[in-house]
C-alpha cells in the first residue's frame, strides 16, 4: 500500500499543499487533474527521485521520508518508472535500454537478461527489436519500450507518467490495455498519470483528482463520472465553464 500524509512540495511556488493519498496494494490507480497541478511531482516523490518539503510517504509501511540515501536506494530498486519522455538512452539499442535495470539492480547473468528482454519485447508486441536504436522508433514504439523497461524487474510498484502522451487514439488504447494486462499479470500496485481521461477511466480500478496541490476526489471511475463536486464534474466531463 502507498500512503502520503500532508505532502508538500514547492519549486519557488507551492506545487503540493498537504496531499493525503492512499493507493491500496495491488490496485491500478489513476491520477488526474489540470496541468501543473502536481501529478508528475507526486510520482517523483513516490519514487524517491525528489524529496518532499513536508509530510510523509509510506510504501509498504516504511516511511521513506525518514530514510537515508542508502536505504532509499533499496526502495527505489523495487519501483519501476516509465517517464513521460520515455528517458531512453539514445546511445543504447532497444535491448540494452530494456536490460539496463536488470544490469544495474540485479545479479542476472547474460543469458537470463537476453531471455527476459526478449520476453518483455514480445509482451509489448515488439519481438526482435533488440538491435533497433531509439531514434528509429515511432512514438508508440518508444512508449512500448519504456513500458518494457519499467516492468522488466517485475517490481511490486510501477509508476507511469503520461504513457500515452502524443499518441493517436488507437495506439493510446493499446498502451492502456498493455498497462492493465501487465498489472493484472503481476499483481503490482501501479499508479498512472494521464491526460487521456477516456482511456484512463476505462482502465483503472480507482482514480484520484489533484487540484491546486491537494486531493479533491478519490473513488472508482464510475464515482468520478457521477461526482457532484463542480470541479470534478467540470474536469471529468470536459465542461468549459466551472470553478477550475
Amino acid at each position: 500500500m502507498i500512503r502520503t500524509v500532508g505532502l508538500g512540495k514547492s519549486f519557488g511556488q507551492p506545487v503540493l499543499r498537504g496531499l493525503d493519498l492512499v493507493v491500496p496494494k495491488g490496485t491500478l490507480y489513476g491520477l488526474i487533474g489540470p496541468g501543473a497541478s502536481g501529478k508528475s511531482v507526486v510520482l517523483k516523490l513516490l519514487a524517491g527521485l525528489v524529496r518532499p518539503d513536508v509530510g510523509q510517504i509510506f510504501i509498504e509501511g516504511q516511511d521513506t521520508t525518514k530514510m537515508g540515501e542508502l536505504a532509499l536506494q533499496k526502495v527505489r530498486a523495487g519501483i519501476g518508472f516509465q517517464f513521460q519522455n520515455n528517458a531512453l538512452f539514445d546511445y543504447l539499442n532497444v535491448g540494452d535500454n530494456i536490460a539496463f535495470p536488470l544490469r544495474r539492480l540485479t545479479s542476472a547473468g547474460a543469458d537470463e537478461i537476453r531471455q527476459r528482454v526478449a520476453e518483455r519485447l514480445a509482451r509489448v508486441s515488439l519481438p526482435g527489436f533488440e538491435p533497433r536504436m531509439p531514434g528509429g522508433l515511432s512514438g508508440g514504439q518508444r512508449k512500448r519500450v519504456g513500458i518494457a523497461r519499467a516492468t522488466i524487474t517485475q517490481s511490486p510498484l510501477v509508476l507511469f507518467d503520461e504513457p500515452a502522451a502524443g499518441l493517436d487514439p488507437v495506439t493510446s488504447r493499446k498502451i492502456f490495455d498493455l498497462i492493465r494486462d501487465e498489472q493484472r499479470a503481476t499483481g503490482a500496485t501501479a499508479v498512472v498519470v494521464s491526460s487521456d481521461l477516456d482511456n484512463l477511466l476505462a482502465t483503472v480500478d480507482r482514480v484520484g483528482m489533484i487540484l491546486r496541490g491537494a486531493l479533491v476526489f478519490d473513488g472508482t471511475p464510475d464515482e468520478a463520472r457521477a461526482a457532484t463536486s463542480p470541479a470534478v464534474r467540470q474536469f471529468v466531463h470536459g465542461l468549459t465553464e466551472g470553478p477550475l
